[in-house]
């Protein structure tokens, strides 16, 4: 069977490149870590892909805010050939750093197909200090998000981040992004209410974690499902009676589920 291919995209400070390499090619996908100026160069296309995936670090150094040189690169140099990719109707992933990107260049929340107005952003978390745990998240079952599809239970996965705040230009925005079901996951306790800090690590509007585009094929999020892809990788697994996949690899399986489905056909 023809895997589908993954773009895990590169440049300084990204450092969870290799992360998101595992989880896709443990879901069953033909990666390539692909650096922004061999695209921005013309040297590979994102037409040689099906899912796009941002991954987390700290792009540029975080210099202005996070994500921002990055977001801008991507905006003057290969927007042509992202806007491309989503009318294709493929996937685009950005965890953490990734997430902090789309927002700023403006592909989240993505109101009416318009992946060029910048309506929501992450800023510094209420606490003042970079928040680096274990999170529970609540997935919404109404949202058509291609990622979280079949998932009811909670997830269970790490933060690591200094801006990380969830938050919009104005109500409106927000009424939006909640009525059009594009809120995907949401910071919740263990039993699965919703709860300030240090549940909700940075004081994100409403809890959210991560919100997806209208067609559920653009999603971001700030915590790292790629760092729970394996038992092991549970910070508990030695003291639990833990077994099989860490619940963050089921993401991955259905970004590389769809894209086959949708693009392959093998």
């Amino acid at each position: 069977m023809n895997k589908p291919k993954v773009c895990v995209l590169l440049a300084a400070g990204i450092n969870r490149d290799y992360d998101a390499v595992y989880a896709f090619e443990k879901a069953g996908a033909d990666v390539e870590r692909v650096h922004i100026n061999t695209l921005a160069s013309r040297r590979k296309t994102l037409k040689e892909y099906q899912i796009l995936m941002l991954p987390g670090g700290f792009s540029f150094g975080d210099d202005i805010a996070s994500g921002k040189v990055l977001a801008n690169k991507l905006k003057y140099k290969v927007l042509d050939q992202v806007l491309e990719f989503i009318s294709d109707g493929k996937l685009v992933f950005g965890v953490c750093n990734g997430f902090q990107i789309m927002a700023k260049l403006g592909l989240l929340p993505g109101f009416d197909g318009n992946y060029k107005n910048r309506l929501a952003t992450l800023t510094f978390n209420d606490s003042g200090k970079f928040e680096d745990r274990w999170v529970y998240l609540k997935i919404n079952s109404d949202s058509n998000c291609i990622f979280t599809k079949g998932i009811n239970d909670l997830l269970y996965v790490p933060v690591c981040h200094g801006e990380g705040k969830f938050v919009v230009k104005d109500e409106g925005v927000l009424d939006k992004v909640c009525s059009n079901q594009q809120v995907v996951v949401e910071y919740v306790d263990a039993e699965g209410d919703f709860a300030g800090y240090p549940f909700n690590p940075n004081g994100s509007v409403q809890n959210i974690a991560g919100i997806c585009d209208e067609t559920g094929r653009i999603f971001g999020m700030m915590p790292h499902p790629e760092d729970f892809i394996r038992m092991t990788h549970h910070p508990r697994w030695t003291r639990k009676d833990i077994s099989g996949d860490g619940s963050g690899l089921k993401l991955f399986k259905n970004a590389v589920e769809y894209a086959r489905e949708n693009f392959l056909l093998a």
